[in-house]
């Protein structure tokens, strides 16, 4: 990539005025990490991005190629407005040159796919989402994709991180489009090519990732050898194999990787060393974890990294070592010269560490300087408790220039440093407050509801009252009369009068009764007679 941009800065030399030699040249400058000096490059060059010379101009690329060096500087807000302007001018120019619908989005799936990452890194995270998904399940007429491989690569690389490992399974077989099946599994398809060398790496790595959330370690084996290879002097290839390694609970295994990848190359060991600190200290191995996290200089004066080290130094048993990073990063603070100051945090915490420790004369001197520079009621708070314990004569002056609390003004100190104490009363105690008479007036007021009525009730006329008894059963009310069984049915004709029905019922009755008596003897003597009615109850029925 310098080799390029040597190449076109022999070409500015001649002052060619050429649209196509802006856009490669911006481009390149993105494409090389110079992405902080694109907009100087341009100022040299009077590139014109404004609406109506872009249209001019019909260079909708040099609007995008300007937006991606804004997304380098995570400007974002501006990298979005420039990509808008790209897709609406990009459209226009595609439609006059009679361009299909297809086609079009073809065409402008770069933008597409840099918009919907700019709304992901503003945690629009839905709207990116659906973009992903639609650039890589939309089908034109002809069943061929509306976006070219490389966006496809892209935006199906930027959905597997916002679904992180939910669904990994699916994740993986929409990654596996992008993969060759023949002689070389590893390599892509279509897109090697056309991808830079940080959107392979994330490429791959999602790869490798998913295959260890779905437990198919062989291949991740497989893919993080081949990678090995490909990337000799990177550090993501090495720390895939780490990852690979933990999963398969070899964390010895891991340590080692990383511990002979950070002394081979000590100028890029900040990923593997922080990568080894991570492990180590998750296995348990803190001085392996301090060690690690020691070496990388450029962040030893950062909250997190001290917070880190303390911690380590204090579960090793270590609370000098402790003391001697906090009093590290204080005085690299002090020396410090940013606007971002955080000295006041690290001796603040310095002091309360110390204090805890037993150190009372170091965390007085952090409070007196706490004080003296800042102000903080806190400070001169923990100062008057750290001089209580080594100078009482010194807690008593500044004390004196604490704010008294409100409320306290009638308290008598000295006797109630006489007194035993609260006793211990069992059950609650009700206390007598003195009430005021105006608050007494104000709580004797009630406010008076507005009875509510039923709906349809005129309080006016309110009619006959409800009846008392309405709430007890029917049988137990006064006004109850039981119905009486109408016998009238059952005799007709005259008197003494036998229906042939009537007749024939009593004539089988009884010729039931001699069966049954006939048939006794034979049964057994000891029965009870019972089981003769329960017989003749079977025969009517």
């Amino acid at each position: 990539m310098n080799d390029c941009m040597n190449s076109y800065e022999k070409l500015q030399k001649f002052k060619i005025d050429s649209m196509d030699l802006k856009i490669n040249i911006i481009a390149a400058l993105v494409a090389a990490g110079r992405a902080s000096e694109v907009q100087t490059a341009m100022k040299a060059q009077k590139v014109d991005l404004t609406t109506r010379a872009l249209r001019d101009t019909r260079s909708f690329e040099l609007a995008y190629n300007s937006a991606c060096s804004l997304i380098e500087d995570k400007k974002y807000s501006e990298a979005k407005e420039q990509l808008d302007l790209a897709k609406r001018i990009g459209k226009e120019e595609l439609m006059v040159e009679d361009y299909g619908e297809d086609d079009i989005e073809y065409e402008l799936a770069p933008v597409s796919a840099q918009l919907a990452y700019v709304q992901q890194l503003q945690g629009q995270s839905q709207d990116a989402m659906q973009t992903y998904v639609n650039m890589i399940n939309k089908k034109a007429a002809d069943l061929s994709p509306v976006a070219d491989p490389s966006s496809l690569a892209v935006a199906t690389t930027n959905l597997i991180s916002l679904k992180g490992t939910k669904d990994a399974a699916d994740s993986l077989k929409k990654l596996d489009r992008l993969f060759e099946k023949s002689t070389a599994p590893n390599h892509l398809q279509l897109v090697d090519l056309k991808l830079s060398q940080r959107q392979k790496e994330a490429l791959y790595s999602a790869r490798v990732l998913l295959l260890l959330h779905t437990n198919k370690t062989d291949q991740a084996h497989e893919l993080v050898s081949g990678l090995l290879g490909m990337f000799r002097d990177s550090v993501f290839p090495v720390l895939l194999q780490a990852a690979v390694h933990v999963k398969e609970k070899k964390v010895q295994k891991a340590e080692e990787v990383l511990s002979q990848y950070a002394e081979k190359h000590p100028e890029n060991s900040k990923g593997a060393l922080l990568s080894l600190a991570q492990i180590a200290a998750n296995a348990n191995h803190f001085q392996l974890a301090a060690d690690s996290l020691s070496k990388i200089l450029d962040i030893q004066h950062m909250p997190a990294t001290v917070a880190t080290l303390v911690a380590l130094k204090e579960r090793l048993g270590d609370s000098n070592a402790a003391a001697s990073v906090l009093d590290s990063a204080i005085q690299w603070w002090k020396n410090s010269m940013t606007e971002d100051n955080k000295l006041d945090l690290f001796m603040r915490v310095a002091a309360e560490f110390k204090l805890s420790h037993g150190r009372d004369e170091e965390a007085c001197l952090l409070y007196e300087e706490l004080v003296k520079s800042h102000g903080s009621i806190e400070a001169l708070a923990g100062l008057v408790v750290t001089s209580a314990r080594t100078n009482v004569e010194k807690a008593e002056q500044y004390e004196k220039k604490l704010k008294p609390l409100p409320g306290l003004k009638g308290v008598n100190v000295e006797s109630l440093e006489k007194t035993s104490g609260a006793r211990h009363v069992e059950g609650p105690q009700d206390m007598k407050v003195d009430v005021p008479e105006e608050v007494k007036k104000q709580k004797a007021k009630k406010r008076k509801r507005k009875p509510r009525y039923p709906k349809g009730f005129d309080p006016a006329n309110p009619g006959p009252p409800p009846d008392p008894e309405r709430w007890l059963p029917r049988r137990e009310r006064s006004s109850y009369r039981p119905k009486r069984k109408d016998k009238r049915a059952q005799v007709r004709g005259a008197q003494g009068a036998v229906t042939r029905e009537t007749a024939a019922a009593s004539v089988s009755s009884k010729g039931s009764q001699n069966t049954s008596s006939s048939k006794t003897p034979a049964a057994n003597t000891d029965q009870p007679k019972a089981s003769n009615k329960s017989r003749k109850k079977k025969s009517r029925s």
